[in-house]
């Protein structure tokens, strides 16, 4: 008597299966009855909408009625959905012809500002510079109070100031070669520019 089966008989259907249970094992035969209509219908139900399911690819498109699909020779596609997105083209973004040239004036206003821009940093990384090379004292900076007694710490704060100069020399060639792409400014120009500022 395992699970009510041993008593029932199992009939055979051309859709599925379900159990006649023997009347004194109705109650629990009744619902061995009720899962087998269950799967019954829901084997019906799935093999119904399996159906609907095929979809045909027709070069690079995709389809799922059959009469376009066998009109264009279409491949029916196995295993696994489709999903296929429809691109959406992006207009070009409207500019006006007069909007797209800069005014030779603004351009020159332009690169006379990065002019100044460029200018004041290499001012800026010069002194820098000038301060860290005080400082380094040609491989031989000053000792600190807790220098004295460390050594390696003294080591470690000459290559720090070391690796600094290096950077800032970096740095001022970077401005330098920035300030030689700009086309040169006016002799006029650059007087009033820099007396005003």
């Amino acid at each position: 008597m395992q699970h009510g089966l041993s008593r029932g008989i199992l009939v055979g259907h051309v859709f599925g299966a379900y159990c006649l249970p023997d009347p004194a094992f109705a109650k629990g035969g009744l619902k061995m009855k009720s899962v087998f209509l269950f799967l019954f219908f829901a084997a019906g139900w799935l093999s119904a909408h399996a159906a609907d399911d095929r979809i045909y690819r027709c070069g690079n498109e995709y389809t799922n009625t059959v009469t376009e699909a066998q009109s264009k020779s279409c491949k029916l596609i196995s295993g696994g959905n489709v999903t296929v997105i429809q691109a959406v083209k992006v207009p070009p973004p409207k500019t006006s012809s007069s909007g797209q040239r800069v005014d030779s004036a603004d351009q020159r206003s332009k690169e006379s500002d990065a002019r100044l821009i460029l200018e004041a940093e290499l001012k800026k990384a010069e002194a820098k510079q000038a301060e860290l090379l005080k400082e380094y004292n040609n491989g031989e900076p000053e000792r600190l109070g807790t220098e004295t007694r460390n050594n390696q710490k003294y080591l470690d704060r000459v290559a720090e100031l070391k690796a600094a100069i290096g950077r800032n020399d970096a740095d001022i060639a970077g401005i330098k070669r920035e300030l030689s792409r700009l086309p040169a400014q006016p002799a006029s120009a650059s007087s009033t520019a820099s007396s005003g500022r």
